[in-house]
């Protein structure tokens, strides 16, 4: 089915925010692709990578130099809309805010990734920074402090240890998409966004370069038209890229492989800890094990505020604290709350879930609680989220709710 865009260069920040919102896709396609490559290649991606950044690892012990991983792994991804210097097709940036935070947990003992996806305008103390900010949005760490800002702030909110770090530019995600020839996304209701000229019909759509941008940075286009809605839709994307990632045509391909990691590495900045191909390999093997089923995005929990003035998100830190026990114990996750606050104003489920499969895990209940269990599931269950956490797992197709005005 066609895809009708308007393509040209980007100006508003917007488009930042787009662009950045498949942060994920950067750092997890070169962990998916890179156990693959060969010698000559790993040599031009590691030419590729930028001098790290400290971030003070306090984690684990680094993955070995070859074989996959032994335990859990967090990594904390972000997506800065400072256009990588590229003036000329984006514009001027005044800011370098990290737009989009996700923080991904692989672990080759449960056989489980969570993606957590944290709403740019939810307000939480920037901590451990150059300079004390306060209690500000926390998509002003980066400005703050760079990634290692970035890296403190989660980890102080999550409680997490976050060992491993990357910051995305616009660029990556371009190059990605394309190399992988695009993503197929479901459209459940017809989008009309007049602020990008975006145009999607009801039906599928394969989605690279620009029109995937299009659709990432769609917010005036999707049912509920906020935030926290066009987090769904990305999640939505993602999925779908994972899919197309984890299948054969991808992974038995040398060369697409080798585009798809090469457009990261020239558009990543990473943590000291990962700055080495040899690292992102043994991570590699790891994420390579996971089922589409055990591999989960979740959108963190917030409730609406106005802080000074200025509307924003708090977080709801009860029930996100039940996802935190389960990725700190690496547990696999069951998400059942719908991407944008109801079935029908987000995402329409087209196939049902796959119940997890975790070796020695009981049946999962096929409803969540709202407010965290009383009695903890047996050990290495997959844990149910509360409803107000909103997600899906990697496996499942949703369609994305256009509203047309």
């Amino acid at each position: 089915m066609p895809t009708q865009a308007r393509h040209g260069r980007l100006r508003r920040r917007g488009a930042a925010r787009a662009i950045i919102a498949s942060v994920a896709i950067g750092l997890a396609v070169v962990l998916v692709s890179g156990a693959s490559l060969a010698a000559s290649a790993v040599w031009q991606l590691s030419s590729n990578l930028k001098p790290g950044v400290d971030i003070s690892f306090s984690g684990a012990a680094a993955p070995p130099a070859v074989g996959p991983i032994q335990g859990p792994v967090n990594i904390l991804l972000v997506g800065s809309d400072s256009g990588g210097g590229d003036v000329a097709t984006f514009g001027k940036r005044g800011e370098n805010l990290n737009d989009v935070t996700m923080l991904l947990h692989i672990s080759p003992v449960s056989h489980s990734a969570i993606a957590v996806s944290f709403p740019r305008d939810m307000y939480v103390p920037i901590s451990g920074c150059s300079h004390s900010a306060g209690t500000r949005k926390i998509n002003e760490a980066l400005t703050n402090g760079g990634l290692a800002c970035a890296v403190s702030t989660v980890s102080a909110l999550t409680g997490l240890n976050i060992g491993y770090a990357a910051q995305i530019e616009f660029q990556g995600v371009i190059g990605m998409s394309d190399a992988i020839g695009g993503v197929e996304v479901c459209v459940g209701k017809p989008i009309h966004d007049l602020q990008i000229g975006l145009r999607l019909s009801a039906g599928l759509h394969t989605l690279q370069g620009f029109d995937a941008l299009q659709f990432l940075r769609s917010r005036h286009g999707i049912n509920g038209g906020s935030d926290t809605s066009r987090i769904s839709n990305q999640q939505l994307f993602l999925s779908a890229l994972m899919r197309k990632v984890k299948s054969k045509d991808v992974l038995t391909n040398p060369i697409t492989l080798y585009k798809l990691a090469s457009a990261a590495t020239q558009n990543m900045t990473l943590s000291n800890s990962l700055n080495h191909v040899d690292t992102m390999v043994s991570i590699a093997a790891a994420l390579k094990d996971v089922s589409l089923s055990n591999m989960v995005f979740a959108q963190y929990p917030t409730g609406s505020t106005v802080v000074n003035g200025v509307g924003g998100l708090l977080p709801r830190k009860a029930d996100a604290q039940v996802l935190m026990n389960a990725i700190a114990a690496d547990r696999p996750v069951v998400v059942t709350g719908v991407g944008g606050g109801t079935i029908a104003g987000g995402n329409v489920v087209e196939t049902p879930s796959a119940t997890p499969t975790t070796p020695g895990a009981t049946a999962t209940p096929t409803t969540a609680p709202t407010s965290p269990p009383t009695t903890a599931p047996p050990t290495g269950a997959p844990v149910v989220l509360p409803r107000s956490i909103t997600g899906q797992p990697a496996a499942e197709q949703t369609c994305s709710s256009g509203q047309t005005f």
